[in-house]
């Protein structure tokens, strides 16, 4: 059922109440690491990325100290994380990237950003979001199923859903929206057993209704 403005309105106003001052669980202390910690945290958890960068973060600090190292060298830091043998690549290839093309600095438009070796879509909107204060929204795995579940989108893919999101809530909100929808899917939304009966936007929500 598609929502009305009003209703996406109050929606918004609900969980920005319930999720105030919400922001990535990602630890990082600058630009760059928040790059290498997002990149890390596809398909695992913020939690299991916080526990293997604060040592990756004291012993490599710059894009020439991650260029140098062999992949396998890598992996040994990073072993905590799904798929830290792609992962270590990329980082590595990224971070030779980011020296010969941009001077060791992130690049600031999704154009460039996806050019990156295993930075996506959802990748590059995290950095426009949290690292440069620009709109957008990042459509996770969190994002995408509450999105859907409650009506604010109804897209079978990530990109359908960016764009319904990117339609339905004012601009000026991308960048909070993203962080409400990943908090309330890790609190209350979950992916297996929603706890439908205490959530504050039951009322408006397309998957309760349906399942009463």
């Amino acid at each position: 059922m598609k929502k009305s403005k009003k209703e996406i309105k109050k929606i918004l106003e609900i969980l920005e109440k319930t999720y105030p001052n919400s922001t990535t669980a990602l630890k990082y202390k600058n630009t760059f690491e928040l790059l290498i910690a997002v990149m890390l945290s596809a398909q695992t958890t913020d939690n299991q990325v916080n526990k293997v960068t604060p040592t990756l973060f004291s012993k490599f600090k710059t894009p020439e100290d991650f260029a140098k190292l062999k992949p396998e060298e890598l992996e040994k830091y990073i072993k905590g994380v799904g798929l830290y043998k792609t992962k270590s690549k990329n980082i590595i290839n990224t971070c030779k990237m980011l020296l010969e093309k941009y001077n060791g600095k992130i690049p600031e438009t999704r154009e460039e950003l996806i050019k990156l070796p295993g930075v996506g879509r959802k990748t590059a909107n995290v950095m426009l979001s949290v690292a440069f204060g620009k709109d957008a929204i990042a459509v996770d795995t969190h994002v995408f199923r509450v999105a859907n579940r409650i009506g604010l989108a109804n897209g079978k893919n990530v990109k359908k859903t960016e764009e319904d999101l990117m339609k339905n809530i004012p601009q000026e909100l991308w960048g909070k929206a993203h962080h409400w929808l990943i908090y309330h899917g890790r609190n209350i939304c979950k992916a297996r057993n929603p706890e439908c009966e205490i959530c504050p936007i039951k009322t408006f929500c397309n998957y309760y209704q349906d399942k009463k």
